[in-house]
């Protein structure tokens, strides 16, 4: 169980980020200790990342059970002071019923927002038709509105990521999303400041935007992106990193990945809480 005055604090915090004055990037830990950095590095919430637990525990992305992703999600919640947001992937369950579920767990697990996505992992029907996919975005919303503090939650339209690459169905899919009670809109994959805009003009909720390097904070802030999330990207550049050094020491005999590595003194004081918080 979580601290609900605790809880409200994150939540309403979490909630302000997204209708303050600037967009905001909400970076993506993947366990304890990158949590911590971030948030010594002055970052104001985080959000977990499905495909980087899984890469960090040898799975595959869309191979954890609801229990490993609460039981990360948890963990990372409890790091820092920061609210944290749960990829919930398509909410453990078909049903609009397994949805609501995930969202009563996710508050149980100490988090001030989660995702659900309108993908179903079937390859043969990657995404639900949108009468269902509304009907389970609105459940959840009903679920997080029952909560002893403000949870919000996020809408994820999928086309982008499931090969359906059609801007008019996803942005139909998050009005829809929009209405049956959403609080945030994300449609993961879009490649262009173009489509990013019309998503934006076409919805009155904050949006979301997967970070890419076509994007800048500055170009999205201005056509109206409030928040900018990065993915596994964090993971994949940390996992990058260490096969170059894997690489470089079996295939070259030589250790030169060293001069870039993060000193033992300066990463051990800021986990020791010796150096200042940023921000």
């Amino acid at each position: 169980m979580t601290d609900i005055a605790q809880m409200k604090i994150k939540a309403d915090a979490f909630y302000a980020l997204h209708h303050g004055p600037k967009a905001f990037i909400i970076p993506n830990p993947w366990d304890r200790g990158t949590a911590r950095l971030l948030a010594h590095l002055g970052f104001k919430a985080l959000a977990t990342t499905s495909m980087g637990y899984a890469f960090s525990i040898g799975q595959r992305d869309t191979t954890l059970s609801r229990e490993q992703t609460f039981a990360n999600a948890a963990d990372l919640a409890g790091a820092t002071d920061l609210p944290v947001s749960a990829d919930l992937e398509h909410g453990f369950g078909d049903s609009p019923e397994s949805v609501a579920e995930t969202i009563r767990l996710a508050a149980n697990a100490g988090l001030a927002g989660g995702s659900i996505e309108d993908s179903t992992g079937r390859s043969e029907n990657p995404q639900y038709e949108l009468a269902r996919a509304a009907e389970r975005v609105r459940a959840a919303a009903e679920a997080a509105r029952a909560l002893p503090f403000r949870f919000t939650l996020t809408a994820r339209a999928e086309n982008f990521l499931v090969g359906r690459p059609d801007l008019k169905d996803t942005i139909a899919r998050l009005q829809a999303y929009q209405q049956a009670g959403a609080g945030v809109l994300y449609a993961p994959g879009l490649a262009t400041l173009e489509d990013v805009a019309a998503v934006v003009r076409a919805v009155d909720r904050p949006v979301n935007v997967l970070a890419s390097a076509q994007f800048s904070v500055a170009a999205l802030a201005e056509i109206g992106v409030r928040r900018i999330s990065v993915g596994s990207a964090l993971a994949r550049a940390a996992y990058g990193a260490f096969l170059s050094a894997a690489r470089e020491m079996r295939e070259q005999g030589t250790f030169r990945f060293a001069e870039q590595a993060v000193s033992y003194r300066d990463i051990t004081e800021i986990f020791a809480g010796r150096v200042a918080a940023k921000g």
